[in-house]
């Protein structure tokens, strides 16, 4: 007995040991420099810029719905670089398979989806190393990091397919996935204060923060949570529809060419580029986070509309003027989830507001294509664009057809969704950051062991709040 509870002893030193090195000694030293925005930028560029040249989305769904709040809690935990290096990885490993089998291409890329939640953690990082003003400015840097990834990629990715095949294509995509992942594992430092961690990698973690529903049962505990959920889903809901169909209805509906869709990608992303640094910094210092977030919905509901009654091509390109300010939602939302929670659930905050983005995405399409395919709007069959002009216009110069009246119907439900959504965002209440931050500093002040017996204290009647409501 003695034997055994010695050979404990030294495996716990060892372990206590290791994490030492690992997170106090080498902590200063890994990665290159302090932990910064910019890290979090290029990890976002890399990812997104690698599936961009392939001209292929990502798939999400049901699957991130789940696992982003588990993996954002785990990374409130573990740490943020290691989850970053974990979601990285499986997202981009089905992207070399696309040549070697297409067979393990599809098996993997099915699995991959739990990981595709870098956003949840990115933005936990950077709410580790930003104060509360610079939050939203932040999240609008990486937002719009994420549009300009999408804006040069595929067109270079086209050229490259055109001129020297897809292999070509596809390596380069590997090798910047590859890129991704090392700058990860040297450059990339850990944000998590060290007091906010686990004295060892032994610590436990409980069933709670392990379990994936718990997020959701959270979610009915608090209004805020509740309201804030609501109102990602009803935005991006047609959001997600509309990325999968739109360039496809320009095509054969407003008789777009190919390059007139690549200038209008083009043009709109460097809009949304601006509209997420410039304009969304200005909208938070002069009229409030909630109400940018209303406005935001409301350049949504324009956009939508605009796109279900255009017909002509200068309507298209007006409307996606509009489409680039509603782009200032997101970071706007992810920065208030951020001010109300606590340090210790930035991770499986945001991770909740990425897994509703990844339902989203799986709802969002089916929702259209079942629209499109009720007013009898065809999408499926790619043919000439000539041909497309000559049936188009006896269709709308006819009043009877439905088309000659609303184009695009999908995008109609779209705005009637966005604006449900505005209504419930009226209800979510205003914060009060500097009241709401001495207490939760003060709480995880006390070092290591306080922080690990926190959400235990809090959980005895098991409904403390993910987010602090102001209006207590």
């Amino acid at each position: 007995m003695t034997g055994e509870k010695k050979k404990k002893k030294r495996l716990n030193r060892s372990v206590l040991l290791a994490k030492k090195i690992i997170t106090k000694d080498g902590g200063a030293r890994q990665g290159i420099g302090e932990p910064s925005v910019y890290h979090a930028v290029v990890v976002i560029f890399l990812e997104f810029f690698a599936w961009g040249l392939l001209t292929t989305p990502m798939l999400t769904g049901l699957l991130s719905f789940l696992s982003a709040p588990l993996i954002g809690a785990l990374s409130d935990v573990w740490g943020r670089k290691s989850f970053l290096l974990l979601t990285v990885f499986f997202t981009c490993a089905p992207i070399p398979l696309m040549k070697i089998s297409p067979w393990w291409y599809f098996a993997v890329i099915s699995m991959s989806g739990v990981f595709a939640v870098t956003f949840s953690v990115i933005f936990a990082y950077v709410a580790d190393i930003t104060q509360e003003h610079e939050r939203s400015t932040a999240y609008g840097l990486v937002s719009a990091t994420f549009a300009a990834s999408l804006v040069t990629s595929p067109a270079i990715g086209a050229y490259l397919s055109r001129a020297y095949g897809d292999t070509l294509v596809v390596v380069l995509a590997s090798g910047v996935a590859l890129l991704d992942i090392g700058f990860i594992l040297l450059a990339v430092p850990e944000s998590l204060p060290e007091e906010m961690r686990p004295v060892s990698w032994g610590a436990p973690i409980s069933w709670e923060q392990a379990d994936p529903f718990a997020s959701l049962r959270k979610v009915g505990q608090d209004s805020t949570v509740l309201l804030i959920c609501i109102t990602v889903f009803l935005s991006y809901l047609p959001e997600a529809g509309q990325y999968s169909s739109f360039f496809l209805y320009l095509r054969q509906v407003i008789s777009f060419s190919s390059e007139t869709v690549a200038a209008f990608i083009g043009v709109v992303g460097i809009l949304s580029i601006l509209a997420q640094t410039v304009v969304l910094g200005i909208l938070m210092r002069s009229i409030g986070n909630k109400n940018t977030i209303l406005l935001g919905l409301g350049f949504q509901i324009l956009q939508l509309a605009w796109y279900g009654f255009g017909s002509q091509p200068w309507m298209m390109w007006a409307a996606g003027a509009v489409a680039a300010m509603s782009s200032i939602t997101f970071p706007a939302i992810s920065a208030m989830v951020s001010r109300n929670a606590d340090p210790d659930q930035q991770g499986v905050v945001q991770g909740m507001i990425t897994g509703i983005r990844g339902l989203c995405n799986g709802l969002g399409p089916a929702l259209y294509g079942f629209v499109f395919y009720l007013f009898h709007v065809e999408l499926n069959e790619m043919v000439a664009v000539e041909s497309l002009e000559k049936a188009a216009k006896p269709n709308m110069a006819n009043p009877s057809d439905e088309r000659s009246i609303i184009p695009g119907p999908p995008f109609l439900f779209g705005a009637c969704s966005v604006l449900l959504s505005l209504l419930v965002a009226l209800f979510i209440p205003e914060h009060n950051h500097l009241t709401l931050r001495s207490g939760s500093h003060k709480k995880h002040s006390n070092g290591a062991q306080s922080h690990t017996h926190s959400p235990q204290a809090g959980g005895l009647d098991g409904k403390e709040p993910l987010l602090v409501d102001s209006s207590v």
